[in-house]
């Protein structure tokens, strides 16, 4: 299994998965370790229930998580990328903000049914945390891997969004305030291009072209896509954004396309940014990055 390199130095996946370690903390895991030409033990990533298996694993053994599950057909993510994106975040709030005796206070828009980043943020950083998403189901799921962790309870607050084109309207309480908004948008335009960046993603997992889709992460319609993708997504939250430029020190978004970059960096300047970043990331062979801008003077 090629190793996870690139990861920020903070991520506690580095290397190799220790299956021995993660199918004694987590027993079912072990029916789907096997074993690749090269004697190392490994799982089927095509196959959701491994998957799935290997993320209840991981967030037991790193993260202290004893109830973690998701409603089939649901977005699993890879959790050492997800990772990332926590880490990296910490380090733009250390060498920008003053160190303060609270916790960062960081609002997930789109927290989803699996609840991974403010699970890893608060049990990673102490962070508090409100998650939204526009389903109801995600929610709900959401709630109760909160509700059933005693180190996650009263710490992560969930919020439904009513109105599928806002980000912070309808979220955000008039004075209230966050230190970073954090956001994995869906970065597909339609179904059928979602489809074909499974594709892509299931024939790098294997070496060769793939040619049927098949969705070994998961993921509903409004996690994976959405009309315009994500550069209409990101377009209107960095005009939204100027309307909450009082309430949120940090807004952040991942980017998966760099030819989305030219049309944010237009945009960032027409709503008069005090500073925008693109701090990039690396997961094996896969490149991503962060976009993350201010209004404040910090």
């Amino acid at each position: 299994m090629v190793e996870k390199k690139g990861l920020h130095k903070k991520n506690k996946h580095q290397g190799q998965y220790d299956f021995q370690q993660l199918t004694e903390n987590y027993q079912p895991l072990k029916k789907f370790v096997s074993y690749n030409p090269y004697g190392t033990p490994t799982i089927n990533f095509f196959h959701p229930q491994a998957v799935k298996a290997l993320n209840k694993a991981l967030l037991i053994t790193y993260y202290g998580i004893k109830y973690w599950d998701i409603p089939k057909g649901y977005l699993c993510p890879p959790i050492p990328g997800r990772a990332d994106y926590i880490h990296y975040i910490a380090d733009l709030l250390q060498t920008n903000q003053d160190k303060e005796s609270r916790p960062c206070r960081c609002l997930d828009i789109g927290v989803g049914a699996n609840c991974i980043y403010p699970t890893i943020g608060q049990t990673e950083y102490g962070w508090t945390f409100v998650g939204s998403d526009i389903d109801p189901v995600s929610i709900e799921n959401a709630r109760k891997i909160v509700t059933c962790n005693p180190i996650l309870a009263h710490k992560i607050e969930l919020r439904l969004q009513k109105n599928h084109r806002k980000s912070f309207g309808g979220i955000l309480i008039p004075g209230e305030f966050f230190d970073v908004s954090i956001c994995n948008p869906p970065f597909h335009g339609s179904k059928e291009e979602a489809e074909e960046g499974t594709l892509r993603k299931l024939s790098s997992l294997r070496g060769e072209k793939i040619t049927k889709a098949k969705l070994n992460f998961g993921g509903t319609s409004n996690e994976l896509w959405c009309e315009g993708g994500e550069a209409r997504f990101l377009l209107d939250m960095i005009s939204e954004s100027r309307e909450y430029k009082e309430n949120i020190r940090w807004f952040t978004c991942l980017v998966s396309k760099t030819k989305t970059l030219e049309k944010l960096y237009a945009k960032l300047k027409a709503v008069e940014v005090a500073e925008y970043r693109v701090i990039p990331m690396h997961q094996g062979t896969k490149e991503s990055r962060i976009l993350a801008w201010r209004f404040m003077n910090l």
